[in-house]
């Protein structure tokens, strides 16, 4: 069973930053696709970023310049970036990997879900 494990969520003042990280035993990430999504109160998910196999970058437009994605390999994590925090940024971030190939930021793309780390951005 592949089971990614999020962290690093939690409150944050507007303008703030947080890191997220995305990890799951046994299995080497870099081989997966793996996307973030997040899913605010009353809305549906939707992506935020995504990489491949290959390293390939992809960011849904409200992302870029403020998100990074990116993957270590010696800690076997993968992380998610996010700057400049708006308290519009307020849901429960999720990780999904997927065997690819490419990656995607459509939730339907990805077989494995986390449970999510809640980020909550207010004054």
């Amino acid at each position: 069973q592949v089971q990614p494990v999020e962290s690093g969520g939690g409150l944050v003042q507007p303008g703030g930053s947080l890191r997220l990280s995305c990890t799951a035993s046994g299995r080497t990430l870099r081989n997966w696709a793996i996307g973030w999504f997040r899913q605010a109160p009353g809305k549906e998910r939707e992506g935020v970023a995504c990489i491949d196999s290959d390293g390939n970058t992809y960011y849904e437009q409200f992302a870029k310049g403020r998100f990074t994605i990116s993957r270590d390999n010696a800690k076997n994590t993968v992380y998610l970036e996010t700057n400049s925090l708006k308290p519009e940024d307020t849901a429960i971030y999720y990780c999904a990997l997927d065997q690819g190939p490419g990656s995607s930021l459509h939730p339907a793309f990805y077989a494995y879900w986390g449970q999510g780390t809640p980020v909550t951005v207010s004054s």
